[in-house]
């Protein structure tokens, strides 16, 4: 644990995948997994207060999930929902930050109101900066900004930081590290903006056996390597590829 408190790693994203799988696994419907998984959240975001993590955004559902089954869809919704009304205490109590980044429009109202009362109890709480993104792809978040500076700023040229300031939570800052569970290995249009340097990490652990434990050994893990931001060393490049080798041993023999 203290070693933990030490990293530097602020700002940690997580793509929750794997829940349909899990559930198709054990002969149940997918929106099982999703039930399942739902209960991990509070597990990993209390793990990243305990790490000292500034930052935690968890992609929720994507801009493009509006495609899956509208069954499945409207249990996602149910399960934000029930999740808001269960840790609203929790999280004013723990001075966390709440937000939701992503295109909401279509949530049900009673959802609608939930979040903007949990962002505005929470806006001035300076501990963990929660984010979900929800209803979120990356690649509109950034034609977005584009577009508001253009509106905003009409023939000044556009510059890198000025980009930055106009995505949909621009105090986050970059993203340090990348989770991806469920032993995929895609990006799928999530954060691509700041996760320019980050250190990506791919679990085959599918999100509802995603425990705490594993999130604080992928921290140790990823936290030892050394972060170049566009400079080279064979050797570094080549120990990463070890450690994430044998991390992925480790847990297949698990």
């Amino acid at each position: 644990m203290s070693d933990l408190k030490k990293h530097t790693i602020s700002h940690v994203a997580i793509i929750m995948d794997g829940n349909g799988r899990w559930a198709k696994q054990r002969s149940h419907p997918r929106v099982w997994g999703h039930v399942r998984g739902s209960t991990v959240v509070s597990k990993i975001v209390e793990a990243a207060k305990e790490s000292g993590i500034g930052a935690l955004t968890m992609y929720a559902f994507s801009s493009e999930n509006w495609c899956r089954p509208q069954s499945e869809v409207r249990i996602l919704f149910k399960l934000l929902y029930k999740f808001l009304l269960r840790e609203r205490e929790r999280i004013l109590k723990n001075n966390i930050r709440f937000r939701i980044m992503g295109d909401v429009s279509n949530l049900p109202e009673q959802t609608k109101i939930l979040i903007a009362q949990l962002e505005k109890e929470s806006q001035f709480n300076s501990g963990l900066k929660l984010t979900f993104a929800f209803g979120y792809g990356s690649r509109s978040e950034i034609t977005q900004a584009f577009n508001q500076f253009i509106k905003k700023n009409p023939g000044k040229e556009l510059l890198e930081e000025d980009l930055a300031k106009y995505l949909m939570v621009p105090d986050l800052g970059e993203v340090d590290l990348l989770i991806r569970t469920g032993g995929e290995f895609r990006i799928s249009n999530f954060l691509l903006w700041q996760i320019a340097y980050a250190e990506l990490f791919f679990t085959e652990t599918k999100w509802p056996d995603f425990s705490s434990s594993e999130f604080k050994e992928i921290l140790e893990n990823v936290s030892k390597r050394e972060r170049r931001f566009g400079s080279t060393t064979a050797d570094q490049d080549l120990k990463s590829n070890i450690d994430q080798a044998r991390y992925n041993k480790s847990i297949t023999r698990g």
